[in-house]
C-alpha cells in the first residue's frame, strides 16, 4: 500500500534511517480509519515494508521518499521559515532575563530566557540579566553562577547585570510611600488567621491603623520585629491574590550576597512590580502563573509605568516533570543520579544528553507564545535536535549486545569508511581478519557485514558463531549489519526513557546497553556527539579503557 510506504519512509528519514513499526502503524491508522477493520493484516504489511526500507541506505530512503511523496520536502521548507510573532508597540525594546538563584535552570526557564533575549535582539534593544534574589530562605550563592552558566550555554548574552537585592533601599522607599498614602498596613496576625480571613473575605482588624502608627511599626519591622506589611487590596475580590496580600515580611536567614544587612524582604510580586518599572523594562515575556493584576495594581498606586506584559502557558515535557518537589526525593533515594541525570530537563541534563542550544531556540519558535497548555513530547525536541546535529556528527560502528563471529576464508581487507555520508569529514581505515563481533539480534542465516562482504552462518555453538565468506557482490534483500573487529573498545550506553508514566516514577526509565565500538572511538573527547550507525546519536560522557556514552536519540 502506498500509504504504508509513505509513512515508513518518512519515519525512517526522520529517525536516522530506521523506521519504527509502532510509529508507522499509528500514522497509517490515523489517516485511513477504514484499515482498522483488519489490523492484523495491516500490521503484517507494515512489518514487511519497514523491513525493506530499513535495509536501504539513508540516501536511498530520501530518494524514494522524493519519488513517493515529494510534498514532504516542500513542507519541511515551509516549516523552516516559521518565526516568532512581532511584539506590540515595539519601539526601543528592553527586556529582562529574571532567574531566581534557588536551583538549576530547566527547559522552561530556557525557553522563557530565549523569548526575552530574542525580542531584544530582533528590535536592536537591550536585555538585562536581573537576579530576582529577594528570598534569602531559598537562595544559594552557587546558583547565581549555575544560572549564568546555563544562560551562556544557551548562547544567550546580556547587556547589563542586575541584582534585586542591591535595590532594597529603593524598595523600602516605595513601601514607605505606600504607608504615607495609607495604602498598606502592618499586620500582627498569625498565618492561620490571615488564611481564614482571606477565605471568608473578612477584613483584618489591623487594617484600621492610621499611617502614622503603621510608619512607627514599619521602623520596628526594620529592626527585626516579626510583623508583615500588607496591601489594602479588596477582601471581596473573587481573585484571592487581591485580598490584602503580603508585600514585606521579616526573614532573618542570611542572604547569600547581602548577608545580615537586611531582615525585611519584599515578596516577589512587590519587588518585580517595582523593578520592571524602575529598570525601564518595556516588554515582559513570562509564563502565566505570575500575577499581572496585582503587580499592575501596585504600580498604579505608585504612579509607575507599566511594561507590556505577554504571557504564555508553562512548558511541560511529557514524562519529565521539572518540579524540584517531585525530583528531590528521587535524588535522595538514588533513583535519579543528580540534577544532570539525562532523564531530566535541567539544562545541564539536556547538555549531557546531547541536546544542543540551537534546538532549544528552535523549540521556542516551534512552541511560540501559546496560551494553551502545551505538553511537549520528547519526539519534538529530538526531531529539532536531529536536524542540527545530523550534519555535524561523525559516524562510527557500534555493536550492542555483541556475539563473536569467526568467518572462514574471509579476505583480509583494509576498508576505508566515510566519517559522514553527506559531508567531507574524511575517512578512517579499519583492518579486518577472520574474527568479528556483530549484534546478536541481527543474526540471520545469511547477511552482509556492512561495507565488507556476505556471510553464511554454518554453526551456532556456546554463544558464538561460525560462518563462511560467500562473496563481495551486493545481494538484493540481504540485511547489512554492523560489526567490529578484535580491535575494539567496550562501550556502555545510557538510554533515557520517560521518568514518569501515568504520574508515577518509571523504574525502567534508564536503560543500560553494553556493547563494542570500533577502535577509533577511543580517540574521541568528552562532549563530542557522534552517530553510532543503525543505533542512534550519542554524546561521549566518559573516556578511558571503557567509554560511557549518553544516548541522545535515533
Amino acid at each position: 500500500m502506498d500509504i504504508i510506504r509513505k509513512y515508513a519512509l518518512i519515519n525512517a528519514v526522520e529517525y536516522g534511517g530506521e523506521a519504527s513499526v509502532k510509529a508507522v502503524m499509528g500514522k497509517v491508522m490515523g489517516e485511513s480509519p477504514e484499515l482498522r477493520r483488519d489490523p492484523k493484516k495491516v500490521l503484517e504489511l507494515i512489518k514487511e515494508e519497514v523491513s525493506i526500507i530499513n535495509k536501504m541506505t539513508k540516501e536511498e530512503q530520501e530518494e524514494e521518499l522524493k519519488r513517493v511523496y515529494p510534498e514532504y520536502f516542500e513542507k519541511e521548507e515551509i516549516k523552516s521559515k516559521k518565526e516568532l510573532p512581532p511584539l506590540p508597540e515595539a519601539g526601543y525594546v528592553v527586556t529582562r532575563i529574571p532567574p531566581e538563584p534557588n536551583g538549576l535552570p530547566h527547559i522552561g526557564h530556557g525557553l522563557s530566557f530565549y523569548f526575552n533575549y530574542y525580542y531584544a535582539r530582533r528590535y536592536k534593544g537591550k536585555v538585562i540579566l536581573r537576579f530576582d534574589d529577594t528570598n534569602p530562605e531559598k537562595e544559594k550563592l552557587e546558583y547565581y553562577g549555575k544560572m549564568k552558566e546555563g544562560i551562556a550555554w544557551l548562547k544567550i548574552d546580556w547587556d547589563e547585570e542586575h541584582y534585586e537585592s542591591d535595590d532594597l533601599p529603593v524598595l523600602y522607599q516605595y513601601a514607605e510611600k505606600l504607608i504615607e498614602q495609607n495604602d498598606v498596613y502592618i499586620c500582627f496576625c498569625p498565618q492561620p488567621k490571615i488564611k481564614e480571613d482571606r477565605y471568608s473575605m473578612k477584613e483584618c482588624e489591623c487594617r484600621k491603623r492610621d499611617a502614622t502608627e503603621n510608619f512607627r511599626l514599619w521602623k520596628e519591622m526594620l529592626t527585626g520585629e516579626k510583623y508583615i506589611l500588607r496591601l489594602k487590596g479588596d477582601m471581596k475580590s473573587p481573585d484571592s491574590q487581591m485580598r490584602d496580600p503580603t508585600l514585606f515580611r521579616v526573614v532573618k536567614t542570611p542572604h547569600p550576597i547581602q548577608k545580615d544587612k537586611y531582615v525585611v524582604w519584599p515578596t516577589y510580586d512587590f519587588a518585580c512590580a517595582i523593578e520592571d518599572s524602575v529598570l525601564g523594562i518595556t516588554h515582559v515575556l513570562r509564563s502565566n502563573e505570575f500575577h499581572t493584576k496585582l503587580q499592575n495594581y501596585i504600580r498604579d498606586l505608585l504612579e509607575l509605568k507599566h511594561p507590556i506584559i505577554i504571557q504564555y502557558s508553562r512548558f511541560n515535557v511529557k514524562g519529565s516533570p521539572a518540579s524540584k518537589r517531585r525530583l528531590r526525593p528521587l535524588i535522595a533515594q538514588g533513583l535519579v543520579k543528580g540534577w544532570d541525570d539525562i532523564r531530566l530537563t535541567t539544562l545541564v541534563a539536556l547538555k549531557r544528553r546531547g541536546i544542543v542550544p540551537e534546538a532549544i531556540h528552535a523549540l521556542a519558535v516551534e512552541m511560540g507564545l501559546s496560551t494553551s497548555e502545551p505538553q511537549i513530547d520528547w519526539s519534538i525536541i529530538e526531531a529539532l535536535n536531529r536536524k542540527i546535529i545530523d550534519s555535524r556528527a561523525k559516524r562510527y560502528f557500534f555493536v550492542p549486545n555483541p556475539v563473536k563471529l569467526y568467518v572462514e576464508n574471509a579476505p583480509g581487507i583494509t576498508v576505508k569508511l566515510r566519517n559522514h555520508p553527506d559531508f567531507d569529514y574524511g575517512f578512517r581505515e579499519v583492518k579486518t581478519g577472520n574474527t568479528f563481533y556483530i549484534p546478536e539480534k541481527d543474526v540471520a542465516d545469511e547477511f552482509r557485514l556492512k561495507d565488507l562482504f556476505n556471510v553464511t552462518v554454518t554453526q551456532r555453538k556456546d554463544g558464538e558463531l561460525k560462518g563462511v565468506f560467500t562473496g563481495k557482490e551486493l545481494k538484493k534483500g540481504l540485511e547489512k549489519i554492523q560489526w567490529v573487529t578484535d580491535e575494539n573498545v567496550p562501550v556502555t550506553v545510557l538510554i533515557p526513557h520517560e521518568l514518569f508514566v501515568d504520574g508515577e516514577y518509571n523504574p525502567e526509565s534508564l536503560e543500560i546497553v553494553k556493547g563494542m565500538a570500533e577502535e577509533a572511538v577511543k580517540t574521541l573527547p568528552v562532549d563530542e556527539t557522534i552517530q553510532f550507525e543503525r543505533f542512534g546519536f550519542c554524546r561521549i560522557d566518559k573516556v578511558g579503557e571503557e567509554i560511557t556514552a549518553c544516548f541522545t536519540h535515533r
